[in-house]
């Protein structure tokens, strides 16, 4: 007679797995909401400085905006209203060539009780008007022969204007040629022209970089400034007679 085997209970491999993945999900979820809830004691628990230090950050954001809205907005409009006084003067002069240094002088002084640019740098140094100050007031004291005083007020000022800022630079080096500090004067040069490539400053300073270089016995450095510009800037009004300037350089070395 036959007999029958009675098969024993396993457990299919598929539901085994299934088993598993359901217990990792519950210990994550478990996990997750015991992270909450140690999250949850400490807020409550710290509830008091959160709130405090909210406040804090709300007030510091509004100080700022009514500082910004109460205080530097009507400061800098006040420093421009009284920039445009100077600033007539000092148009003038860069326009004219009679009797410059008066002009020059009369946008650094002021007349009639209206503020000058030192006045405007002096009380609203911190201003957009202020700085633009300091430029012209560096840019006036060149013209009427105080280079220190130009130095002082060009390296004060800075602009977002690469333009501008070149030409600050440039300016730099012509007074610091003129107090007999060629070094110095051909360090600006270079970083003149250097500030943004273009067709106007890079090659205006850049050639007198060269003619510097050719003073102070750099004959090769002076010959790679020249040749920049031939190269680099071809259209310039600095490159019309470059071969020039390169074949002196050239001669210099030998």
């Amino acid at each position: 007679m036959a007999t029958y085997k009675k098969r024993g209970n396993k457990v299919k491999k598929g539901n085994q797995g299934s088993i598993e993945d359901q217990s990792t999900t519950a210990e994550v979820f478990n996990t997750l909401d015991e992270t909450a809830s140690r999250s949850e004691q400490w807020v409550e628990k710290n509830q008091k400085i959160i709130f405090t230090g909210l406040i804090v950050i709300a007030g510091i954001i509004l100080a700022f905006l009514a500082y910004n809205k109460y205080v530097i907005e009507p400061k800098e409009k006040e420093a421009a209203d009284e920039l445009a006084f100077p600033k007539r003067y000092f148009e003038e002069a860069q326009n004219t060539s009679v009797a410059v240094d008066s002009l020059y002088n009369l946008s650094l002084n002021g007349t009639d009780g209206k503020y000058g640019l030192i006045d405007i740098v002096d009380n609203y140094g911190s201003t957009k008007a202020g700085n633009l100050a300091k430029y012209m007031s560096g840019i006036a004291f060149l013209k009427t022969g105080d280079y220190e005083s130009a130095i002082k007020y060009l390296s004060d000022f800075s602009s977002e204007d690469e333009m501008l800022a070149a030409l600050a630079k440039g300016n730099i080096g012509d007074a610091f040629v003129e107090i007999g500090q060629p070094e110095d004067g051909l360090q600006y040069y270079l970083e003149a022209a250097r500030v943004k490539d273009n067709n106007f400053t890079s090659p205006l300073y850049l050639f007198r970089a060269g003619n510097i270089a050719m003073e102070l016995g750099k004959f090769k450095d002076a010959e790679g400034y020249y040749q920049t510009i031939k190269d680099n800037y071809p259209k310039s009004e600095e490159a019309k007679n470059i071969d020039i300037f390169i074949q002196r350089a050239q001669i210099a070395q030998k």
